[in-house]
């Protein structure tokens, strides 16, 4: 599969960004269960648990993984999160996130959350890991090693709506524009992990 990524901004049509900013497909409503996070060092081993909140209220290192969902078209599925949420709240992202609970693998984990939150299945691959942190709004901090996986997907998901408000297949070119016109409308992962994601889909594997 081959993905054309822009060099400008004058590379995109006007009417695939008016296409991304038309209102989502569908629109949902909230709620968050408080789960624990594997606590884990620079070398991704695990040195304990804690809960959500706590970890991302004291910024502690700990596992997780993000999910990009793609089609036959090349194009991604993107979600925005839903109002409720503990944080990045109303803000767009890639297609799944999450926190392996203790003792589950991140294949299994990925696997499970995919279901949970938007509701259907797809083979995983993990295609690369980073650390980041980041400070987000009321105080807390998202400190992560991030393992980021790949999967494909064909149809319409039903997405839980306690973490999603919107969602939407995207055309990664303009995707691409408009996360360097808007980052503010996105997470902050997702801002850093996506050129890394588009260099993946450029590779021979895809």
């Amino acid at each position: 599969m081959t993905i054309r990524v822009p060099n400008d901004d004058h590379a995109i049509s006007s009417s695939v960004m008016k296409d991304f900013t038309q209102p989502s497909v569908r629109q949902l409503s909230v709620t968050t269960p408080e789960e624990r996070v594997i606590l884990v060092n620079k070398q991704n081993e695990a040195i304990g648990t804690e809960g959500k909140t706590k970890a991302h209220l004291l910024g502690s290192l700990h596992r997780a993984f993000s999910i990009f969902i793609i089609n036959s078209t090349g194009q991604l599925m993107v979600q925005k999160r839903a109002g409720t949420k503990y944080h990045s709240r109303n803000l767009w992202s890639n297609t799944c996130c999450g926190h392996p609970r203790p003792d589950e693998t991140i294949a299994r984990a990925s696997r499970r959350r995919l279901r949970e939150e938007m509701g259907f299945e797809s083979n995983l691959l993990e295609v690369f890991s980073f650390l980041y942190r980041a400070n987000l709004e009321d105080g807390l901090i998202e400190n992560e090693f991030d393992h980021v996986l790949v999967g494909q997907f064909e149809g319409v998901p039903t997405p839980n709506p306690s973490e999603i408000s919107e969602w939407r297949w995207v055309d990664v070119a303009g995707l691409s524009v408009d996360l360097r016109r808007n980052p503010e409308s996105y997470t902050c992962w997702f801002r850093i992990s996506f050129n890394r994601f588009l260099r993946v889909l450029q590779s021979p594997q895809f």
